[in-house]
C-alpha cells in the first residue's frame, strides 16, 4: 500500500493500473509490484475521475516521484465524487519558494493563488483504489477460508497490515479472451447494492463508463456448470487481458444464460461465446442489477509475482 492524504487525514491506497507507460514503470519499481498498462483509461470521462495531486519536487517523501505524499480530492465518504481513477495533476514548487508539506486540496489551491507553486494538469490516469480513509476502510472478510465454491459476499480483503503496508485480496480466477488463465481482484463497484453484496467500495461515478471504451467487457454466467463465478457458476471470461491494447481494469458486466442449462459446456474464450451465441445456445445480455448501470473495478493481477 501507499500513503496519501485527504484534508490532513491519512489515506492508504493501492496502485494497479495506469494509461501511462512511464508512470507504470516508475511505480512498479517503487512498489515492487507490477502496474499494468491500461490504454483505454485515456478515454475516461471527467465524471468518472477524481483529481489526485502528485509532487515532482519539494519535500522528500514516499510519494510516487519520491516527494511528499499524494493529495486526493475525495474519499469513499464523498460517495457522489469518489473514484478509484485518479486524474493526475503535478505540483511543482516555484524557484525561490521554501517547500513544505501541503496536506489538502484547499491548501494546494491557496499555495497556487499565492504564487508559490505551479499546477500542471496531465492526461495521466491511475487506478488508485483506497483501502483505508478518514472515517472508514474496506471490509475485511471474517471467514478467511478460501475454497473454489466460496461466494463473493462478505468482503474481498483477507488482511490489512498498516505496519508492513500490505493488503491481501482474494484473487478470483477467470479466462482471458484467448483462454489463458487470469486472476483479478475486486476493489469497488456500482450500483450500491452490488458493491454491498461483494463487500467492496461503493463508487457511483463509475456508472459514467457504461458506454465508454474506458471500460472493457467481462462475461459472467447466470446458470450452467457450477463453479467459482460470482453467482455460483463457471468462472468468467474477459474480453481483454494485460498486454492487450483494450485492457482496462474497469469492467462492463455481461451475463450469459444457457438456454438449456442441462447441456451447458465449459466456455473458455471469447470465440467460444461468439460461437455458442450464433448457434442460439446461449443468451448474452448487459447486466443491469436493480435496473442500474453496472461497472466493477477488477484489476487483473499476477498473484505469483
Amino acid at each position: 500500500m501507499h500513503k496519501g492524504m485527504y484534508n490532513n487525514g491519512t489515506v492508504h491506497y493501492i496502485i494497479t493500473d495506469t494509461n501511462d507507460q512511464t508512470h507504470a514503470d516508475i511505480i512498479t519499481q517503487r512498489q515492487d509490484w507490477k502496474v499494468e498498462l491500461a490504454p483505454p483509461l485515456s478515454d475516461t470521462p471527467n465524471e468518472a475521475l477524481q483529481t489526485v495531486y502528485t509532487f515532482t519536487d519539494g519535500v522528500e517523501g514516499d510519494g510516487i516521484h519520491g516527494y511528499q505524499q499524494e493529495i486526493f480530492s475525495s474519499t469513499p465518504v464523498q460517495t457522489d465524487e469518489y473514484s478509484a481513477l485518479g486524474s493526475i495533476t503535478h505540483v511543482l514548487w516555484k524557484i525561490g519558494q521554501v517547500p513544505e508539506v501541503l496536506d489538502s486540496v484547499e491548501i494546494i489551491m491557496e499555495a497556487e493563488e499565492d504564487g508559490r507553486i505551479k499546477l500542471e494538469k496531465t492526461d495521466i490516469v491511475i487506478n488508485m483504489a483506497q483501502i483505508i480513509w478518514p472515517e472508514g476502510q474496506m471490509v475485511v472478510k471474517e471467514n478467511k477460508t478460501i475454497t473454489d465454491d466460496m461466494t463473493y459476499g462478505g468482503g474481498q480483503i483477507l488482511d490489512i497490515d498498516t505496519e508492513e503496508m500490505t493488503v491481501t485480496f482474494i484473487a478470483h480466477r477467470g479466462w482471458g479472451s484467448d483462454g489463458k488463465t487470469i486472476y483479478y481482484i475486486v476493489t469497488d463497484a456500482t450500483p450500491t447494492r452490488s458493491a454491498q453484496m461483494m463487500g467492496v467500495t461503493d463508487a457511483p461515478t463509475a456508472a459514467n463508463l457504461i458506454d465508454k471504451v474506458a471500460a472493457a467487457d467481462l462475461f459472467q454466467f447466470s446458470n450452467g456448470i457450477k463453479g467459482s463465478g460470482p453467482v455460483g457458476f463457471q468462472a468468467g471470461i474477459a474480453a481483454a487481458a494485460p498486454g492487450d491494447e483494450n485492457y482496462s481494469p474497469m469492467w462492463r458486466i455481461f451475463m450469459i444464460e444457457w438456454n438449456d442449462p442441462e447441456n451447458a459446456k465449459l466456455l473458455e474464450t471469447k470465440a467460444d461465446i461468439d460461437a455458442f451465441q450464433s448457434e442460439d445456445l446461449i443468451s448474452v445480455n448487459l447486466a443491469r442489477p436493480m435496473n442500474s448501470d453496472h461497472i466493477v473495478n477488477c484489476p487483473f493481477i499476477d498473484p505469483f509475482q
